[in-house]
């Protein structure tokens, strides 16, 4: 038995237009995470502390980016699947909680990572 359309629905077709473009940002993503990767790979710095503070905080903020992408990316895709209101709602009220902390523990792991690395990098050129 079918139940008769809301202002809620969706068609099939734009969740699939959705989905799709989803992908291929996805895929976007991917590439370029890739390459930044490789970037950072063939850095190279003026100290071997500094050079390694300086990997280790690039290092994080890759990962973190990563992370905070594939989150986004994994938020939208509950988007669309969300069969009403209520539920698109709660799925945002908990991203935005979810994220705020995450990103307050994020900042908080940078700058400690890039105190060492100053840190270390003056205790080196002495």
């Amino acid at each position: 038995m079918t139940h008769p359309p809301t202002l809620f629905d969706i068609p099939a077709e734009m969740r699939a237009f959705a989905e799709q473009s989803f992908e291929q940002a996805k895929r976007a993503f991917d590439r370029y995470m890739g390459a930044a990767h490789t970037t950072l790979s063939t850095f190279e710095g003026q100290s071997q502390a500094a050079q390694a503070g300086a990997k280790d905080v690039s290092e994080k903020i890759m990962a973190f980016a990563d992370q905070n992408v594939t989150t986004a990316f994994d938020f939208a895709q509950k988007l669309v699947r969300a069969k009403d209101p209520q539920t698109l709602f709660e799925l945002h009220r908990e991203f935005i909680q979810r994220q705020i902390e995450v990103l307050s523990e994020q900042a908080k792991i940078l700058g400690q990572a890039a105190s060492q690395a100053a840190k270390d990098s003056l205790t080196s050129k002495r």
